[in-house]
């Protein structure tokens, strides 16, 4: 495809009117100010005129298959909401539910221009399949829960993950690849912790857990640790010596910022979800003035109910304004480049993120006409104060278009949307 004389957001985040996208064999090939001279190699071209193309989004905590769960578990703290809640109906889910689930998530993502999710959940070929049916990509892990005081290698888990790495990692031409995964301090023992860590420093995969969500989750774990909070127990037995995304970090202390900042910690912001479980604000304000690693999560259905991520980029450029009592403070920048390129790279995929040549061709092409983007004074403040998901008309993964103008080319959205209403009701009716 080449997408012609069409506005972008280029490497540098600025705003490029009248450019020329060529994509070919999945990756951005040419980009200029000219159409190129073999225009032709790239087949279709697609009129840009009143639209703007941008990386494509990377949702760096996702819950997939809790699209069955939306709209279920509301108005709960987090402790009542997963123990009243939200295990309560995971413990109906069949593998097939979890497939349903994940390929309802991947239909929602690619309408709002995301193509790619580091996904904590169960039945991970389940959800490897529908990832992979729907031409996204994922960052796959396997949630582990371990009250047990045994080792990891007596957990039935432990197996699984070596059979998952070795048969699913890289798979679907490289776009899911599986990561490893401590649910969170609360939901694990410290033998287990230890093992993992181990195993990672041996294959060079990824962690995926949750940190310091609540302020009950710190204190707690004080209580059990000899006062450490989680980022310190974390990092005492080499959690944070691997590749790692920690989602939340919304009780740090100025100590925990400095241990995920000289570790180079991916934190995984999730402000909708934070707000709507009344767990408070992430110092996210005071992380990027650090340089630390940002990027955006939706969380899950039953603690967000949508996935368009720009309504999350819209939240995250907002509060924290708010809250700081600074409205300098997260600009639109930061909340792009979060969502975008810090995104890819949580996940590993340094050839993402970016409208640049020689990157993977992850592009969402957004349609401008509509009167809230009237004037384009500043692009970006557009990009996250005006618009929305609703104006993604194209959504290109390796250059393969996974969704267009109300289609999805690669899912039967009927079928799935009837798939996960008659489940969703099955397992409620059970509960």
């Amino acid at each position: 495809m080449l997408l012609s004389d069409i506005a972008i957001i280029d490497e540098d985040l600025r705003y490029r009117e009248h450019a020329y996208v060529g994509i070919a064999d999945g990756v951005i090939a040419y980009i200029g100010e000219q159409p190129p001279a073999d225009a032709q190699r790239f087949g279709e071209v697609y009129g840009g005129r009143g639209k703007l193309a941008l990386p494509a989004l990377y949702n760096a905590h996702a819950h997939a298959p809790m699209t069955l769960l939306r709209g279920f578990a509301e108005n709960l703290p987090l402790d009542r909401w997963l123990n009243e809640k939200c295990w309560p109906f995971e413990a109906k889910m069949t593998p097939e539910d979890i497939y349903w689930g994940t390929l309802l998530a991947c239909a929602e993502m690619a309408r709002y221009g995301v193509v790619s999710m580091s996904d904590m959940y169960y039945d991970t070929p389940e959800r490897a399949r529908a990832v992979g049916e729907a031409g996204l990509k994922a960052n796959l892990c396997e949630g582990l829960i371990a009250f047990e005081p045994k080792p990891y290698a007596e957990y039935p888990i432990c197996a699984q993950m070596e059979q998952y790495a070795r048969e699913l990692h890289g798979s679907y031409d490289g776009r899911v690849l599986i990561d490893y995964n401590i649910h969170a301090e609360y939901t694990s023992n410290e033998q287990v912790c230890r093992d993992i860590v181990d195993i990672l420093r041996e294959n060079g995969l990824r962690l995926h857990l949750h940190l310091s969500e609540t302020r009950k989750e710190v204190e707690e774990c004080r209580e059990r640790h000899a006062g450490l909070s989680p980022v310190e127990y974390f990092e005492a037995i080499g959690a944070f010596d691997v590749p790692c995304t920690a989602a939340h970090c919304v009780w740090l202390s100025e100590d925990d910022r400095v241990i995920l900042d000289r570790k180079g910690v991916f934190v995984a912001n999730n402000p909708v979800s934070n707000m709507k479980l009344g767990s408070g604000f992430a110092p996210i304000p005071d992380m990027l003035a650090r340089g630390m690693n940002v990027c955006l999560g939706s969380d899950g259905m039953a603690s967000n109910n949508n996935h368009d991520l720009f309504s999350d980029m819209y939240v995250m450029g907002l509060i924290y304004k708010g809250s700081a009592l600074d409205p300098a403070v997260v600009e639109p920048g930061q909340v792009l480049r979060a969502a975008t390129r810090t995104g890819a790279l949580s996940q590993g995929r340094a050839d993402c993120g970016l409208m640049k040549e020689g990157m993977r061709a992850d592009i969402c092409v957004l349609d401008t006409t509509g009167p809230q983007w009237c004037p384009l004074t500043q692009p970006l403040y557009n990009v996250v104060f005006s618009g929305d998901g609703a104006d993604v008309v194209l959504t290109l993964c390796d250059g393969a278009v996974v969704y267009r103008d109300g289609q999805w080319p690669t899912l039967d959205l009927e079928r799935i949307r009837a798939e996960v209403q008659g489940r969703a009701q099955r397992i409620i009716s059970e509960l």
